[in-house]
């Protein structure tokens, strides 16, 4: 917990000292275009104290109402900061909206360059502890942040560079274009992130690829005369979910059984660490065991699909 909270502490204190930053420039140089910058650098705040609260509620045990444990807010905070980055964007493309229309001149360039400047390294260091520790961790609560801060690293660059060009062709004109430039790549992030949060509070399944490991682990297990079916994924936060049908002899022992899905669960664990596999024994024999999952249709239509996507079929 203490090496997931750290990163997230750091960037609490990187978003007050470059929200001080961008602020001082915009307010140096009066460009709609650092004022942009500095309103990201204010939902960064939010977003990073958001994902503080998010990342202690998940970490909780798994009680009598939360069985599965507490990990999913995780999603939920990952949408809201992709909401507040939306909510940034708007405000930015009124802002610049009503600049182009009235072009104003800048002040002070030099220094709120500088100032932004110093902003943009401080960010682009904590954007990579959070992204880095984050995938350490499988976390995405400090993946969203780094993403968030890193699309702020990015932002501020053009907006450094932009604000330069204005300087010294004096078409402050192009002030706002920025902003509106800002604004679209801030919408493309926050679109991202609230439809990854989407699919995971929707239990979206693993990636094809991370099947394909699960359905190996599972079948290099099994014996003559043994099968599975009704495989389902998802995710849950940090933790893998997964569940599905093993199908045995019906003359088998309970302990037979039991062994059998013990093996497989250690394969499972060995190539999925920290994923929770569920196994339903039922007799192979009986027709029944074959038409109690709806999920068997989807299997059916995938087994059909990589079949006509062989080579030569």
């Amino acid at each position: 917990m203490n090496s997931l909270r750290f990163p997230l502490i750091l960037s609490i204190l990187a978003a007050v000292a470059t929200l001080g930053l961008k602020a001082s420039a915009w307010l140096l140089t009066g460009s709609v275009g650092l004022l942009s910058d500095a309103l990201e650098s204010s939902i960064n705040l939010l977003a990073a104290i958001v994902a503080y609260l998010a990342l202690w509620y998940s970490t909780r045990p798994a009680d009598r109402e939360h069985t599965y444990g507490h990990e999913k807010i995780a999603f939920f905070s990952s949408g809201l900061e992709g909401g507040l980055i939306i909510v940034a964007a708007l405000g930015i493309i009124v802002t610049a909206i009503e600049r182009l229309m009235h072009p104003l001149r800048l002040e002070s360039v030099a220094p709120g360059l500088i100032m932004t400047g110093i902003a943009t390294v401080i960010n682009l260091i904590v954007a990579q502890i959070l992204l880095r520790t984050g995938r350490r961790h499988n976390s995405i609560i400090l993946e969203a942040d780094g993403h968030h801060l890193m699309t702020d690293v990015w932002t501020s660059a053009a907006v450094v560079a932009g604000i330069a060009v204005v300087w010294i062709t004096s078409r402050y004109w192009l002030d706002p274009v920025i902003a509106l430039l800002v604004a679209a790549n801030i919408l493309w992030t926050g679109f991202r992130l609230v439809r990854r949060s989407f699919h995971g509070l929707m239990d979206v399944a693993l990636p094809e690829e991370d099947l394909v490991r699960l359905r190996a682990a599972i079948s290099s297990q099994l014996e003559p005369g043994t099968t599975y079916h009704a495989l389902r994924t998802r995710l849950g936060g940090t933790r893998l979910f997964a569940d599905c049908h093993l199908l045995v002899p019906g003359h088998w022992t309970v302990k037979q059984g039991h062994d059998l899905g013990d093996r497989i669960e250690r394969a499972v664990r060995d190539a999925f660490p920290g994923l929770e596999l569920t196994l339903h024994i039922e007799p192979i024999e009986a027709r029944a065991s074959w038409e109690d999952s709806e999920i068997l249709g989807i299997e059916g239509q995938r087994a059909m699909r990589q079949t006509t996507e062989q080579p030569g079929k």
